[in-house]
């Protein structure tokens, strides 16, 4: 008898320079056993808010998926909030750091940090 286990895909894109950004910075700090995690979590003026970090651990039921070697992982709960967003990366005059577009969010506050 044959047991397959399969790991669940999200939604969630990462754009070209999201992934090498996220690589270089674990290339950096000589990590390979870290992935990306976004998160939702209750917080910030508009109900909802991001959490973008690496992490070492396996949640029961994430999602994940691989962007330019790069494992970004969701958790279940959070993975509807999430579906259909994109994370980029910017390095402008204008801004610098990564960017999340999300079709889920009603609205956001001004800072950009938190959504409803």
């Amino acid at each position: 008898m044959t047991v397959e286990s399969t790991t669940a895909t999200h939604g969630v894109t990462l754009s070209d320079e999201a992934a090498a950004k996220a690589k270089a910075l674990l290339d950096q700090e000589g990590r390979d056993d870290l992935a990306l995690r976004i998160a939702v979590q209750p917080g910030g003026c508009a109900g909802l808010r991001y959490q973008l970090f690496f992490d070492d651990r396996a949640l029961d039921g994430d999602h994940a998926a691989e962007f330019g070697g790069v494992k970004l992982v969701v958790d279940r709960m959070s993975s509807p909030y999430l579906e259909g967003a994109s994370i980029d990366y910017a390095d402008t005059i204008e801004k610098q750091g990564f960017t999340i577009e999300n079709p889920n969010a009603g609205g956001s506050c001004a800072c950009g940090d938190s959504f409803n």
